[in-house]
């Protein structure tokens, strides 16, 4: 339902412009967030994942151009609003969890105090409120004796703690959107699978959704509702997780899923997919993906595939599908 929607993206379009040429990025992506759902988005480095949350964002530099037929959250226009206006809506109804959180933490001030500025800022609370705030957020979030964790320093942390005290950040000002870029993927397997359930409780604590970043279909296939997989800066097929997983229908999404070791079938061996994905400073024609796919035919290197329904829920966009009822 669209009252259930928390964020809306129609046609989103990146580009950047280096030595006074253009260099396209994303090509058109359209996607939903619902309120208590994730939205994974998986596929190789370099095919526009965290390009598009930055484009959503307002964060990316100068030389960005961003153009979208509308990007709503929670209803409000973000398209139409100044620097000024974002930066209202930035923490407040939308909060980014980084994948390196010492990129992100101040190391010169303390965790309190970076904790706080927040409180300050967007909630206006005083000293001793925000105070209370940080420490009824770290709490919440696991983090052991949270007084003295005010006190330190960011290298004081390890990566684990570091990336909770992000994850308390973003939480203490109750947005309805949590973007999450590879926030796992520096940590160790036991501290990721607390983080991962951390995020799948706060959603719904939240009453917000989970735009989740991924490379590693492992993480995608424990805390994923639906799944986007891009590629080269397109929507290739998207799906709910287990469509994606027992019935992949782009070659694209079947080569990802042949590249996971599974340690459940004796002898399995990867399936790497070949090639590399396609330099953005050449025009492609046809199918982006075509060079590196056993199924191409002329029709794929002459002409572009739209997206396809091929069950409720569940699209690819390749010339050689099958249509399921």
């Amino acid at each position: 339902m669209p009252g259930d929607l928390v964020l809306e993206v129609r046609d989103l379009k990146t580009s950047f412009q280096l030595h006074k040429q253009d260099y396209r990025v994303l090509h058109g992506v359209s996607f939903e967030v619902a309120r208590h759902e994730t939205l994974c988005v998986v596929g190789e480095s370099g095919c526009g994942k965290s390009v598009m949350t930055l484009s959503i964002m307002g964060l990316l530099p100068e030389n960005a151009t961003v153009q979208a037929q509308s990007i709503r959250l929670d209803g409000q226009e973000l398209t139409a609003l100044s620097p000024r206006q974002m930066n209202k809506v930035r923490g407040r109804k939308m909060g980014m969890i980084f994948q390196e959180p010492m990129t992100c933490l101040n190391p010169l001030l303390t965790i309190g105090r970076q904790m706080t500025e927040g409180l300050k800022l967007h909630l206006g609370l005083g000293k001793e409120e925000a105070r209370r705030v940080a420490l009824e957020t770290l709490k919440q979030v696991g983090v052991s004796n949270p007084e003295e964790r005010l006190r330190q320093y960011p290298f004081q942390l390890s990566g684990g703690l570091r990336q909770r005290v992000m994850i308390a950040m973003v939480l203490s000002l109750n947005p309805r959107l949590l973007i999450a870029d590879e926030p796992t993927t520096a940590l160790d397997v036991t501290i990721q699978k607390q983080v991962l359930l951390l995020l799948r409780q706060l959603k719904h604590q939240l009453d917000a959704g989970v735009l989740f970043i991924t490379h590693d279909l492992g993480v995608v296939a424990e805390i994923a509702d639906r799944v986007i997989v891009l590629y080269a800066g397109v929507k290739v097929e998207e799906g709910g997780v287990r469509q994606i997983f027992e019935q992949p229908a782009h070659p694209y999404t079947i080569g990802l899923l042949a590249a996971v070791p599974n340690i459940k079938s004796e002898g399995y061996t990867l399936s790497p997919i070949p090639g590399t994905p396609p330099n953005i400073a050449q025009a492609i024609e046809g199918c982006r993906f075509h060079p590196r796919c056993g199924r191409a035919t002329d029709i794929c290197r002459e002409q572009a595939p739209a997206l396809r329904a091929l069950a409720p829920g569940h699209s690819a966009a390749c010339h050689h599908l099958e249509v399921r009822p």
